[in-house]
């Protein structure tokens, strides 16, 4: 594991006629911070590529780029990745980012190479509801985001996410030198589309390009707990 002071720190538900359900199945979200620059994030990197293959998980790998300094620069870092998971260590009173580092529901935080405890919490959250109905479809060149939910809710963030499901990169320096890594849900993108009341019903259009799968979540500010998650296959049902 290796650490980094931080600086400055739903399943898609169809909604009926009849009316919402009191709650609707809550897939496990979970965010892998890692780099190709971390010699402890290959095993992390491979578990994510497992969980990828899992239904009722939504598993993303967000790239930081604090360690492209030691010998290879990260081709997937952002630095707005960086950024995510520094606001998550500001919010839990930490002061120290690290990689490889697992967020599961925007709530519990894991080293990311420790398989039984990400397992451990992947269980404890498996079978989880909410009250909110989470629906996303594609109309022309647009994205449309429909929510409604069961129970009143605080604010919410809309989050738009875009990942590619997989990619070979050969590592020719730092410390994981001579490596050829195959890394699974890139994410690319990561961008803050709206803001949501929880209670009035929400109704987004957004532009979408390309092709690459889409995931949207409702996630308290902080950012905090994930309330609600879906994802989309791009057209072709990759």
């Amino acid at each position: 594991m290796r650490l980094l002071p931080a600086m400055g720190l739903a399943a898609v538900a169809t909604l009926t006629p009849a009316g919402l359900r009191a709650e609707e199945p809550m897939p496990v979200v979970v965010e892998l911070y890692t780099s190709q620059g971390c010699s402890s994030c290959p095993p992390a990197d491979a578990m994510l590529e497992e969980l990828a293959r899992m239904d009722g998980v939504i598993a993303l790998a967000l790239h930081v780029d604090y360690w492209d300094y030691i010998g290879w620069p990260d081709s997937f870092a952002s630095p707005l990745f960086s950024a995510r998971q520094e606001a998550y260590a500001k919010a839990a009173g930490e002061r120290m980012v690290y990689t490889p580092q697992v967020i599961v529901n925007g709530q519990d935080r894991v080293v990311g190479s420790d398989a039984m405890a990400v397992m451990a919490r992947l269980h404890a959250h498996a079978g989880a509801t909410t009250p909110i109905a989470l629906r996303l479809a594609r109309e022309g060149g647009m994205l449309r985001i429909e929510a409604e939910s069961s129970a009143p809710l605080p604010p919410l963030a809309v989050q738009l996410v875009r990942y590619r499901p997989s990619e070979s990169v050969t590592i020719d320096g730092g410390e994981n030198a001579g490596l050829t890594m195959t890394y699974a849900n890139i994410v690319t993108a990561w961008e803050h589309v709206g803001d949501w009341d929880g209670n009035a019903p929400l109704s987004l259009l957004l532009p979408l390009s390309g092709e690459d799968p889409v995931v949207v979540l409702l996630q308290e500010h902080g950012p905090g707990r994930i309330r609600a998650a879906a994802r989309m296959a791009p057209p072709s049902g990759g």
